[in-house]
């Protein structure tokens, strides 16, 4: 399946139906009064998270989404039946943003303007989440609502309110425990396959994974969900390499595990690299708990990676340095009880801080 972590869509919600305009007859009185009933209410906009979607692909082929109307009333003071709701399934992580408008007098030298921030109107953290976005109009009254004692006979009736529209983005954020960070073809994905049944594109040059990887990892008993993030590269916070949207999908790991290729020239370097654009993205990615871990072991020999591990925690001020090797499974082991040992701590530390941060809510309109 193809991962897309962003889409925009138009949405609207039901028209009401429009009320009748009736009299009663009956046989033996042949004027009789009114008795239009209501019109029924437009449908409503639902969106829903669900489980097993991680990704928002199918709203690349359909992009506009309109509720029911309701039905028109009828005589004999019969209201009209409501329109049925519309509900849009998304995945767990799926945050719903306004759709930006320019601003006016900001264009720069070559013509473009620039777009105000865009408001997160929803974001559904939790499977089964449900928000109403959009209420359908209501609807139009018969003319049986409009008798009064100076108008006996009227016929006058409401058309039926106007549903709601509006176009919004989609904006998936993976959600799991452990985020893995890194320059291309430090590794990651290799990890990934060793450590869950994830089976990602593995080669040798940079940026072979294109898109972030889930994977479940069971460790002594216990599970947790591992996230290949692909390689960053710097300026990566501003969007070089898309690597802003892989930034986002790791807002809300625990724990991240920055990995560096052992072979590359420079790993410190390297290190730098990835801190500076974690901390240049904000949203906090920069105060995360994180274990660094050097790679590719078996290319290097135990001598070696113990030389470059001391050059890390001497120049990059890096206090503990796992050695492992992704191909061959040595010191995953070791790596992985950190990581819980670190989750453990983090929710010790979320409790004592009085719960999770508080999250994003909704804005129903």
């Amino acid at each position: 399946m193809h991962f897309l972590d962003q889409a925009k869509i138009y949405i609207k919600s039901g028209w009401g139906g429009p009320g009748a305009v009736s009299f009663r007859r009956e046989k033996y009185e042949e004027y009789g009064g009114p008795d239009g009933g209501n019109g029924g209410k437009g449908g409503d906009i639902i969106f829903e998270a669900v489980q097993g979607l991680n990704t928002l692909i199918d709203f690349r082929y359909t992009q506009h989404f309109k509720a029911q109307r309701g039905t028109p009333g009828m005589g004999k003071n019969r209201y009209g039946a409501g329109g049925k709701d519309l509900i849009i399934k998304v995945p767990v992580g799926t945050q719903i943003l306004s759709d930006p408008k320019p601003i006016e007098g900001s264009e720069d030298e070559d013509g473009y303007p620039e777009y105000e921030d865009q408001d997160v109107l929803a974001d559904f953290t939790e499977v089964g989440q449900r928000v109403t976005f959009l209420r359908g109009g209501d609807g139009g009254r018969g003319n049986m609502s409009y008798k009064t004692s100076t108008n006996r006979a009227p016929r006058q009736h409401g058309t039926g309110w106007p549903g709601q529209e509006l176009w919004v983005w989609l904006r998936l954020k993976l959600l799991a425990d452990v985020g893995l960070v890194g320059m291309p073809n430090a590794g990651k994905s290799t990890l990934i396959n060793q450590v869950t049944n994830t089976k990602a594109k593995v080669g040798a040059y940079a940026f072979t994974t294109t898109k972030p990887q889930l994977g479940v990892v069971l460790h002594r008993d216990r599970e947790f969900v591992l996230a290949d993030i692909p390689g960053l590269i710097a300026g990566a916070a501003e969007g070089v390499g898309i690597g802003d949207r892989f930034l986002g999908h790791i807002e809300r790991c625990r724990v991240l595990l920055h990995m560096i290729d052992a072979t590359t020239d420079d790993p410190v370097e390297a290190f730098h690299i990835v801190t500076d654009e974690l901390a240049a993205y904000g949203e906090g990615l920069d105060e995360k708990p994180q274990l660094v871990v050097l790679n590719k072991g078996d290319l290097l020999g135990q001598e070696l990676m113990e030389d470059i591990a001391d050059q890390l925690r001497e120049e990059a001020g890096v206090e503990d340095v796992f050695i492992i090797s992704g191909a061959t499974g040595e010191g995953v082991g070791p790596l992985l009880d950190a990581v819980l040992l670190m989750m453990d701590q983090d929710s010790e530390d979320r409790e004592e801080d009085g719960g999770a941060d508080s999250e994003a809510g909704w804005s129903p309109i």
